[in-house]
């Protein structure tokens, strides 16, 4: 049984999105069931994943086999659900059934950001999909102070700290958040939200549990994707 270590770097994170819509004719011939779900990920590299072969008999791809704590994926929202989940896909690329050297080489080769599409399946997978279908215009009311409430349009799955970024909502305020942030790889805290409202959105990850114990109501924003409508308040 082939096993490797890839130290990447987590970029952003894609929502949970059904298993079957995201297949396209002649990109992916595999066999899906009703209790699987995609995630894609963007990976900047160099993440601490351990990938192993899926069968030592016949080429049929790669698995996450372990996920180490001092990788950045670690920091990863969905580092649960990626144990034991399937390679797919390496920049669109369809890797499902390569032998595991070759499904190696594409990652070695990719561009960084790389991104990957996994397959997870399991009793839990319905738990962690959105109630809203990928793509599904919402909008989310920003609160800060100093500022007039602001409402942004935004899509199922497109990442929350990225939206704000994007319609110019100060996320980093004071000088020590806007030289000390991660950038994006969960590690900093410094672009958590408040959720004041939401309608849609899954209970927020284990990781934010442990990071933020004091602030129950919030959210970092470089791990969530947008689920559905909300409102929030931007420190």
């Amino acid at each position: 049984m082939k096993t490797c270590i890839f130290l990447l770097h987590l970029h952003a994170i894609a929502a949970f999105v059904p298993a079957l819509p995201l297949y396209t004719p002649g990109r992916l011939s595999h066999k899906s069931t009703e209790l699987a779900a995609l995630i894609t990920i963007e990976l900047e590299k160099p993440l601490g994943i351990i990938l192993e072969e899926v069968s030592e008999n016949e080429p049929e791809g790669v698995k996450v086999e372990e996920i180490s704590d001092a990788g950045s994926a670690y920091a990863s929202s969905y580092r649960e659900e990626l144990i034991g989940s399937k390679v797919l896909e390496v920049m669109e690329d369809n890797v499902s059934s390569m032998a595991f050297d070759d499904v190696m080489d594409y990652i070695i080769n990719a561009p960084s950001p790389v991104r990957l599409t996994f397959e997870v399946e399991g009793d839990d997978v319905a738990d962690v999909l959105p109630q809203v279908e990928i793509g599904t215009a919402v909008e989310i009311n920003v609160i800060q102070e100093g500022n007039a409430d602001r409402t942004l349009s935004a899509k199922v799955g497109d990442n929350l700290r990225q939206v704000l970024l994007d319609n110019k909502v100060e996320v980093y305020r004071g000088l020590k958040k806007k030289l000390g942030n991660c950038g994006g790889g969960g590690q900093c805290t410094f672009c958590a939200v408040d959720f004041v409202e939401s309608e849609g959105w899954s209970d927020r990850s284990e990781y934010e549990d442990n990071k933020m114990k004091k602030a129950p109501s919030a959210r970092l924003a470089c791990l969530n994707n947008v689920q559905g409508p909300a409102t929030i308040r931007v420190q």
